[in-house]
């Protein structure tokens, strides 16, 4: 048996280099990887690891732990990697050394990225769950409930890789898609969560599937005459500019961006343009922002809620507006400690929150607070310069 940093390991019956297993009893040819998933499945994890020269691992409860399986030779993952690549991922992977893609195995749903290291092959896959959500379920503050009725600008959601984003997102379209009979577009690269017509209809469209790249599907995405736009990712100045295009057109646009802090956001969003186009994106930042939602996924201190969210809100009042435009972006944090009866709020009230209310502890509030002092004097019910303790 295999252990890993914490000296926790989980047995497995898996065998990497044999099609046997779970999945046999089902016809198909990449049952080898599909029964890799669906141990995660059982588990309950959030992701799956494969690496050349190593056993399985899992993410479980936040906590990378090790499968009790024979080392994958780099041959065989690119065997299994065959099983399930269409000829383009495949050619995508040969020639870029990495891929992107979605896999369906039963009524769940994989992201998965394969790529090289060292020479060798790995597979990072995570588990998106089949259902959506609701803020309750999800330990989110309310305020989302109100942010997601905007029926035009942009709303976007930051944060690291496995910070949550995507779920948050999903449950705010769930929460369009049931209320409002309208038409949802979503460009993403994979799809993630599947979204079934209720009030609205929804219409997905996967990069190298359904549409070659996002320049391909942002040029065609106005004339399919959306009413809310999701854009999986903003990852450069062009995907950032159809955002834009779209909120300034009227509609309600959300996309998901790699920043630290709200105010890090707007910084990040600039500098994803020329230097001499930035003053235009600021002026239309200025009019058609509605919110950013910065999150960070902690160790939870309940047995039942491993992983809990704190999140900074920012919303886009007329003195925020102002900021930007003046390019007073740093003050902008000021504007949320004294702004949480909007329902804003900014990651250190947020940990105070979750410590009061025993969500987590408090150890693991100083260990992710941007000021501990802060923190520690928010705790003791004393309030900081800027304002914003409430009671």
């Amino acid at each position: 048996m295999s252990e890993d940093s914490a000296g926790q390991s989980v047995p497995s019956e898996l065998n990497p280099g044999s099609a046997g297993g779970p999945a046999d009893s089902e016809p198909h040819v990449a049952a080898r990887m599909d029964k890799y998933f669906r141990s995660v499945v059982k588990m309950r994890a959030s992701d799956l690891h494969l690496k050349a020269g190593t056993e399985a691992r899992v993410r479980l409860d936040g906590r990378i732990r090790s499968l009790q399986t024979e080392p994958f030779t780099s041959q065989v993952l690119e065997e299994m990697l065959r099983e399930i690549l269409s000829p383009e991922q495949l050619a995508a992977f040969e020639e870029h050394g990495a891929c992107d893609f979605a896999r369906q195995v039963g009524e769940n749903r994989f992201r998965i990225n394969a790529f090289r290291q060292r020479g060798l092959t790995s597979v990072a896959a995570r588990r998106i769950p089949k259902e959506i959500l609701s803020y309750a379920e999800l330990n989110l503050p309310v305020v989302l409930e109100r942010l997601a009725d905007h029926r035009q600008g942009l709303i976007l959601l930051t944060g690291i890789t496995g910070s949550g984003k995507s779920t948050t997102i999903a449950s705010m379209i769930q929460q369009i898609n049931e209320q409002r009979a309208c038409h949802i577009v979503t460009i993403e690269d994979p799809i993630e969560y599947v979204y079934e017509d209720r009030k609205a209809f929804v219409n997905q469209r996967e990069i190298g599937l359904d549409v070659a790249d996002f320049h391909s599907a942002l040029k065609y995405l106005m004339r399919q005459d959306p009413d809310v736009v999701l854009i999986g990712e903003l990852r450069d100045h062009e995907t950032f500019a159809a955002a834009l295009q779209a909120a300034e057109s009227g509609h309600l646009c959300f996309g998901t961006i790699h920043a630290s802090s709200c105010a890090g956001a707007i910084t990040r969003m600039l500098e994803l343009f020329p230097e001499d186009a930035r003053a235009l994106v600021r002026s239309s930042l200025e009019f058609n922002l509605q919110a950013i939602i910065c999150q960070k996924l902690l160790p939870g201190d309940q047995e039942d809620v491993p992983l809990i969210p704190a999140v900074e809100i920012m919303i886009a009042n007329s003195t925020v507006r102002k900021l930007i435009g003046e390019g007073r972006d740093k003050d902008i944090n000021g504007v949320i400690k004294n702004s949480y009866n909007e329902g804003m709020i900014d990651f250190t009230e947020s940990l105070r929150r979750l410590v009061e209310t025993e969500m987590i502890s408090a150890k693991v509030a100083y260990e992710h607070a941007p000021n501990p002092e802060e923190l520690k004097m928010r705790l003791k019910g004393i309030s900081v310069s800027s304002g914003g303790i409430i009671g």
